[in-house]
């Protein structure tokens, strides 16, 4: 924790509030339109973004990425697929909404990265500019949280949408199983990789690094930092 600058840890946090704030949005906001009155009962279908944290997940993921890896939750969207105007695919497009809206950051934060860091190249006055750090966190981090939200493991987005690609019946064993043990094969996935493979960047990384560093030269044109 002691290695992170305090401007680093201020980058963290804003490109994790609106990461987060805008992912958990995006998911009330679509079930919303699908006819799902949940989310609007319960207050979250607001810009509002410290209506879309939990307390607890938000210090762990604070402290984590201090730490040098990030793990915690926001106040997970809720939702209602049965009152929904197509329950199966208005559900699948509210969950897939909130990965999407992460890619969609990470766009955003690549034009402002190209932009920000053309300017520091005509006027170099030593160091990296605030700016320049702030949207190249931006790409990287909505990146990551893009793809480790379609991890296939509860309360992952991933588990709903492979489960909403299943027959009824394997649907059915695979919720049940994410209920009862997907939570805890996340938790060992993420601390197994950390504790075994820590210097190979763990099995997450193995898993996406190549499409994460693919689609960060696509989104800011320069090479992947890791």
């Amino acid at each position: 924790m002691g290695n992170v600058a305090p401007e680093q840890a201020i980058v963290i946090a804003i490109v994790l509030f609106l990461g987060i704030g805008l992912h958990e949005y995006a998911h009330c906001k679509v079930a919303d339109m699908a006819g799902d009155p949940t989310p609007g009962i319960y207050g979250r279908v607001t810009l509002n973004l410290t209506k879309h944290f939990e307390p607890i997940g938000t210090i762990m993921i604070i402290l984590s990425s201090l730490s040098g890896f990030g793990i915690g939750w926001g106040n997970p969207a809720p939702m209602d697929p049965r009152k929904m105007k197509n329950p199966r695919w208005d559900f699948f497009a509210a969950v897939i909404a909130g990965p999407l809206c992460n890619l969609a950051q990470a766009a955003v934060w690549g034009i402002l990265f190209r932009i920000s860091y053309a300017q520091s190249l005509a006027s170099p006055g030593g160091g990296i500019p605030f700016l320049v750090l702030l949207s190249l966190e931006g790409v990287i981090i909505n990146l990551v949280l893009c793809f480790f939200n379609l991890i296939p493991l509860g309360p992952l987005d991933g588990h709903w949408l492979l489960g909403l690609l299943l027959p009824e019946k394997p649907r059915y064993y695979w919720y049940r199983f994410n209920r009862q043990i997907g939570t805890y094969a996340l938790l060992a996935l993420i601390f197994g990789s950390q504790i075994f493979f820590r210097a190979s960047g763990g099995i997450l990384w193995a898993l996406f690094g190549v499409p994460i560093g693919y689609l960060f030269r696509i989104l800011t044109g320069q090479p992947a930092p890791f």
